[in-house]
């Protein structure tokens, strides 16, 4: 085969690989952006409608070091192709929903679909190109993947704002059916021949019970004690407890614990865990805040982030310069305590401020703090094990960052929603209000929490509930984000204790 040839395979194999991690991501940012519709237009609850992430969150997070696995036994390519087609029916799925119910399921099924396509685009491009090429290619990987984190919120505020959510998913569609195009015809079948014929299914199965429990009895106490959350919680505590025995023992883990005997790897993922979950966890609450209570518009949510994103992009590169001369500690330390500074600078954000001073300095404070961790953790992650296992490394390392985010939400949620409804309570108990309107108001409490104001009150009480509900929300918001903080600085200190000392040989 000619030179020019196996470049344009090569070629079209990155665009499948960019395309198909793309949209995954693509579709992640964006739906955080349009949640507030979503909620209005199918008359969820706060509590179901953090399902919509958790759902498409937790079977990627729990499902995703096993994708990777499937596409090294029976083919990346297949596995690739499978889960296109899956994220694709999914989200037709998405965009027909009827009711938050019908939404929840299609979006776990994108979580599956997501679980192929993330880890086989990265297979696919190392076992497409040779040595020499593939950090290159793999670097456009990475600088696609991160537009596709900046440009996802902004382009679903556009496409909700002029025409409908709903068109959000539907985008999916011909981005799918091209991937699988380029797949069927110019990417070869690859697979790891050393790897063994053994998949962790049962691994996979506790550790998406145990995560998927322990965050349906968290969203469950958001509403106050619930017994049978506590009894779900205590279950799912078990079959976490079940996974990590079982690992120690599977055959082929999905997670092998060995490598956690490494100080700099378990460090590395602690940190990851605790930086991880402070931002996955608080800004899912970004878009309510801005849509609901700043009432924004769905663009301006969307844009209100893309100083942080923007700074990622466009100085992550330069930290690994910085971390040559500084090294990673100093480098992760400094990352987490700008990124604590960020998330208090979201906390004292406020209701009714221009943006330039609230969520402005919040989100550019957050992208610096941002652009002087990514990439150290990555490298760190990636040098804590001996070369042959640093895939392992990275799939084990992501896999924990999303689980991070996953928990957050749901135990952040409790934070926000407990200062939400001591407050409101407090005061709305004491408000004039028609008895029209506490009707529609206990009624309607489950999506109070979310900043959401029902449209059945009486006209005369809006402003006051509407007063009500924007300080009960602020004020939760800030705690969350508070939280969030001490996180980071936890982080932080990790990173000062953890690193750069002699790691422990892990066995192969």
């Amino acid at each position: 085969m000619s030179r020019s040839v196996e470049k344009s395979r090569g070629a079209l194999v990155l665009a499948a690989a960019i395309l198909g991690s793309g949209m995954a991501l693509l579709d992640a940012t964006a739906v955080n952006v349009i949640l507030p519709l979503v909620q209005r237009d199918l008359h969820a609850g706060a509590q179901l409608v953090q399902w919509v992430v958790e759902g498409y969150a937790l079977f990627l997070s729990a499902l995703i070091l096993v994708g990777g696995a499937l596409g090294d036994v029976y083919g990346r390519r297949k596995m690739f192709v499978a889960g296109a087609a899956l994220f694709g029916v999914a989200s037709i799925g998405c965009a027909m929903a009827q009711n938050i119910e019908e939404m929840i399921i299609a979006r776990c099924i994108q979580g599956i679909g997501a679980a192929l396509l993330v880890p086989e685009s990265l297979a696919l491009i190392s076992a497409q190109f040779d040595p020499q090429a593939r950090g290159k290619a793999i670097g456009t990987w990475a600088a696609f993947s991160a537009i596709s984190g900046a440009v996802g919120p902004v382009l679903g505020g556009v496409i909700a704002q002029n025409f409908s959510w709903r068109w959000v998913f539907l985008l999916n569609v011909p981005i799918g059916a091209i991937v699988i195009f380029i797949s069927a015809r110019w990417i070869r079948e690859s697979r790891d021949e050393s790897a063994g014929p053994h998949i962790d299914f049962v691994g996979a199965a506790l550790a998406t019970a145990g995560l998927g429990g322990l965050v349906y009895a968290l969203i469950g106490f958001q509403g106050g004690y619930d017994s049978a959350s506590l009894v779900i919680g205590i279950v799912s505590l078990v079959a976490l407890g079940l996974f990590i025995f079982y690992e120690t023992r599977a055959r082929s883990p999905m997670m092998p614990l060995r490598y956690f005997r490494s100080r700099d790897f378990s460090g590395a993922n602690a940190y990851t865990f605790l930086l991880y979950a402070g931002l996955g966890g608080s800004l899912f609450f970004v878009p309510f805040d801005l849509i609901n209570v700043q009432h924004y518009t769905p663009v301006q949510a969307g844009a209100a982030m893309l100083p942080m994103t923007t700074i990622l992009f466009l100085f992550s590169r330069f930290s690994g310069g910085l971390q040559t001369r500084f090294g990673a500690r100093a480098m992760l330390s400094a990352g987490a305590a700008v990124a604590a500074l960020g998330f208090a600078l979201f906390a004292i954000a406020g209701e009714g401020k221009s943006y330039w001073a609230s969520f402005f300095p919040a989100s550019f404070v957050l992208g610096i703090g941002a652009a002087l961790f990514v990439a150290p953790l990555t490298a760190t992650v990636m040098n804590s094990l001996e070369t042959a296992h640093a895939g392992v490394a990275s799939g084990v390392n992501n896999a924990i960052a999303r689980a991070a985010g996953l928990i957050a939400i749901a135990a952040l949620g409790v934070v926000l929603s407990t200062v939400f409804y001591r407050t409101y309570d407090a005061q709305i108990g004491r408000a004039p209000l028609a008895a029209q309107s506490r009707q529609a108001l206990a009624l309607d409490r489950a999506r109070l929490l979310t900043g959401y104001v029902p449209g059945n009150i009486a006209q005369a009480d809006r402003p006051i509930v509407r007063a009500i509900v924007d300080r009960s929300f602020v004020g939760g918001f800030a705690w969350a984000m508070g939280v969030s903080a001490g996180l980071a600085l936890l982080a932080a200190t990790i990173a000062k204790f953890s690193f750069g000392r002699p790691r422990a040989a892990s066995s192969p």
